[in-house]
C-alpha cells in the first residue's frame, strides 16, 4: 500500500510537471491597427483619395452639364413645339440616368479596387505574424482589435516585433 501511494504521488507529480512543461503560449496583437500603420494602406488610402476625387469631379461635372440644359429648356419651353419639349424631357431623363449610372460605377469601382488593394496586405500582415509567433514559439495569436474586447493581455504583445519584420 506504501508503495503504491508512492507510485500515485509520482505519477501525479510527472504529469503536473508535463503540464507545466507543455503550457502554450500566447500573443496578442492589434491587427487594424497593423494594418492601418502599414506604408501599402497609406499608398492605398491616398489612390483611394485620389480616384474618388475624380468621379466626384466627373460627377459634379455631369450634373452641372445637365442642370444648365433643364435651365435653358425650361426657358424656351414657351417658345417650342410641345413635341420638342417632349423630346427634351425624355433626353434630360436620359441624362439623369447617365449621372445615376456614373454614380453606381464609381462607387463600385472604388469598393473593388480597395477591396483588390487591401488582399495582399492583410495577407502580408498575416505573413509576418505567423512568422514572429514561430520565432518566438507562439502558438496562439488573439487579434486585440475585435471589438476591443482582450480584457486580460496576460500573452506577448507582438505588435512591435511585426513591425520591424514588415520594416516600418
Amino acid at each position: 500500500m506504501k508503495n503504491f501511494k508512492s507510485l500515485l504521488l509520482i505519477a501525479l507529480f510527472t504529469l503536473g510537471v508535463a503540464g507545466v512543461s507543455n503550457a502554450q503560449k500566447v500573443g496578442h496583437i492589434d491587427f487594424e491597427k497593423l494594418v492601418a500603420e502599414m506604408p501599402q494602406t497609406k499608398t492605398l488610402k491616398s489612390d483611394i483619395e485620389k480616384l474618388g476625387k475624380t468621379y466626384q469631379d466627373d460627377i459634379e461635372g455631369m450634373g452641372k452639364k445637365i442642370e444648365a440644359t433643364q435651365k435653358k429648356y425650361m426657358a424656351e419651353s414657351q417658345t417650342v413645339q410641345p413635341e420638342e419639349n417632349e423630346k427634351r424631357a425624355q433626353e434630360l431623363q436620359g441624362e439623369a440616368a447617365k449621372l445615376e449610372q456614373l454614380r453606381r460605377t464609381a462607387y463600385q469601382d472604388i469598393q473593388k479596387r480597395q477591396n483588390d488593394g487591401l488582399q495582399p496586405i492583410i495577407e502580408k500582415a498575416q505573413k509576418a505574424i505567423e512568422e514572429v509567433a514561430a520565432d518566438k514559439g507562439i502558438l496562439y495569436v488573439l487579434d486585440a482589435s475585435v471589438g476591443k474586447g482582450l480584457l486580460v493581455k496576460k500573452g506577448e504583445d507582438i505588435y512591435s516585433a511585426v513591425k520591424t519584420k514588415l520594416g516600418f
